[in-house]
Formats: C-alpha cells, sequence, structure tokens
C-alpha cells in the first residue's frame, strides 16, 4: 500500500515536470516560471519526488544564446554586418555574378579588422542558470508517509514478536530438558 502512494507522489512530480518542460518549449516565460513554481512547491512537499540531477531548461538556454549571437551581429556591433556592408557597396556596380564583383566584396569585407574568433567577443550566458534542483525530504505527513510509518511499526511488531517466541522456545528447553 505504501509503494502505491509513494508511486502517486512520484508520478505527481513527473507530471508538473513535464509541464515545465513543455511551457519552457513553448517559449512562455511567465507560464514556465509558474509552472517552476508549482513543481518546487509539489517536491518540497511529497517524499518521493526526488528529481535526479535535476531539470534543465534547454529551450530557455538556447533563446537566450540565439538572442546573444544576434546582439553580436547586429548593427549596434561596431562593424556591423560586414557582409551585408560589402554587398551593399558592390551590387550596384554589377549586375550578375562575376569574378570582378567576388573581388569587389573582398576588398571592402578587407576593409574591416579580422576578429580573431567570433565566440570570444560574444557574452554567452551561463547554462547553471537554467538548471533547477529541488530536494524532496526524507518523510512528510501525507498518505504516502503515514503508510511508511505504520508499515515500519507492522515490521517491528512482528520482528519483536519472533524474538520473543524464539528467546520463550529457548528458556523452555532448557528449563524442561530434564523432563
Amino acid at each position: 500500500m505504501s509503494a502505491t502512494f509513494l508511486r502517486l507522489n512520484n508520478i505527481g512530480m513527473v507530471e508538473r515536470r513535464s509541464a515545465v518542460i513543455s511551457a519552457d518549449n513553448q517559449g512562455e516565460t511567465a507560464v514556465t516560471q509558474a509552472r517552476l513554481y508549482e513543481l518546487q512547491r509539489y517536491v518540497t512537499a511529497h517524499m518521493n519526488t526526488d528529481m535526479g540531477k535535476g531539470l534543465y531548461l534547454e529551450g530557455s538556454y538556447k533563446r537566450a544564446v540565439q538572442a546573444a549571437y544576434a546582439s553580436a551581429s547586429a548593427s549596434s556591433n561596431p562593424n556591423g554586418n560586414i557582409y551585408k556592408k560589402a554587398q551593399a557597396v558592390c551590387e550596384p556596380r554589377f549586375t550578375h555574378w562575376s569574378p570582378a564583383y567576388v573581388q569587389c566584396t573582398a576588398s571592402e569585407l578587407a576593409k574591416y579588422p579580422a576578429s580573431d574568433n567570433l565566440l570570444d567577443s560574444i557574452d554567452l550566458p551561463r547554462a547553471d542558470i537554467y538548471l533547477y534542483d529541488y530536494v524532496s525530504p526524507l518523510w512528510t505527513p501525507d498518505f504516502a508517509g503515514w503508510s511508511v510509518v505504520i508499515c515500519v511499526v507492522i515490521f517491528i511488531m512482528i520482528v519483536s514478536r519472533l524474538t520473543g517466541v524464539i528467546i520463550l522456545r529457548i528458556i523452555l528447553k532448557r528449563r524442561y530438558q530434564g523432563i
């Protein structure tokens, strides 16, 4: 019986975790935060709801990384998108693709300083900010907790009864050994 209640607690956590992942994949920040709060309240109030390694909001992290890349290549960047600038200069001079167009584009691109690594100039968000891990208590006063207590009490009663019977038999055998 207690195993059933413990399993129901775990299923409740899995459902709430799935709701958080679904909200995160849809990209709704307010709904995701509400689902995270609901998951936190459930996990911290029920036993057997351990989340393992935690919950990683992969969709939110990917959106944050895309925003960082977009801001790095936006026009607010000191050089902006140099390929668009080179294309704007060379397209009016040439009506179709030609080696001269490629040479013009290459010479326009050469006017801008080369970046050693684009990734060095991008400020990516930290991944650990998007990891949520809640700890479930060892015991809670819900159906699962009380059923575990009752099972432990019954087990102790059975063990003590068996121990008493064994000790009583040993005493009786020694006492009436001579008869």
